[in-house]
């Protein structure tokens, strides 16, 4: 019965994650304008999801904030990562411990607290994306950090110790030894950053120029008052991204497994 009684229980949590994504990904290929009255089959939401100019701008311009910020906060959450795993113990505790606050803050404590430094007191407008790039690159980093700390942990530190004392210096020893080990971190890092920009609301709300929306902005303002048209659209973007998603993870397990595999082959030669 305990065993029935687990996987009843997981059954239902991944009926109530993924049920609601899949109705509204089934009624995106309808003709049907509110979620409740099914009709016949049709590819207008996608149609309008992409001809539409307004909501192909929109989608750049998210992708397009997205991919910049987590750059500049992989780079950020990198180099804080590695300089405080090199750190003495007391500055390292300290590090990891600034760098929580912005990890278990709210989003929008963070988005008005950096709208009222940059815009109110340093006078930043919020046409020049300066405070929107700014909000997006604190909401990373941390989590870009977290992402690659483990990586350094699991390194074998003495290899960039050996390429010190065989005459590398500090920058390439960093290049050569220290980056390729924590790559898969960094890429994790990277990837996170992507979906926390692309997801964040709060913040953006707070330091975006009036003229620039993002997904998350775009779909909240549409619900109350856009056109049918533009709302059942937004339909067709969830289950656009929901199928990226799944695609992306896929691709990642299976790539996983497969090099799972080949080392295996390689120490069974080897032995």
């Amino acid at each position: 019965m305990k065993k029935y009684g687990r996987l009843l229980f997981i059954i239902l949590v991944l009926v109530f994650i993924y049920a609601p994504i899949l109705i509204l990904a089934l009624y995106s290929f309808t003709t049907a304008t509110n979620i409740g009255a099914m009709r016949g089959f049709s590819l207008h939401n996608y149609v309008t999801l992409f001809t539409t100019p307004e909501l192909r701008e929109m989608i750049l311009g998210t992708i397009v904030l997205a991919v910049v910020c987590a750059a500049l906060a992989t780079i950020l959450g990198t180099a804080g990562a590695i300089g405080s795993f090199y750190s003495g113990r007391k500055a390292s505790s300290f590090i990891n411990t600034l760098n929580e606050v912005p990890v278990i803050n709210a989003d929008v404590v963070t988005g008005f607290s950096i709208c009222i430094l940059l815009v109110v007191v340093l006078g930043i407008s919020k046409d020049t994306y300066i405070p929107l790039i700014v909000g997006h690159v604190t909401l990373c980093a941390p989590f870009v950090y977290l992402s690659v700390i483990p990586k350094l942990k699991q390194m074998d530190s003495s290899i960039y110790e050996a390429a010190l004392d065989l005459g590398a210096t500090p920058a390439k020893a960093l290049r050569s030894i220290v980056l390729p080990q924590i790559s898969s971190g960094i890429i994790s890092g990277f990837s996170l950053a992507v979906t926390l920009s692309l997801d964040d609301y709060f913040i953006a709300t707070y330091t975006k120029p009036a003229t620039f929306d993002t997904i998350s902005t775009y779909v909240v303002n549409a619900t109350k008052g856009a056109q049918t048209t533009i709302k059942t659209a937004l339909w067709a973007l969830s289950t656009v991204i929901f199928a990226v998603v799944v695609l992306i993870v896929v691709a990642a397990n299976i790539r996983a497994l497969r090099e799972g595999m080949e080392e295996n082959r390689k120490e069974k030669v080897s032995a």
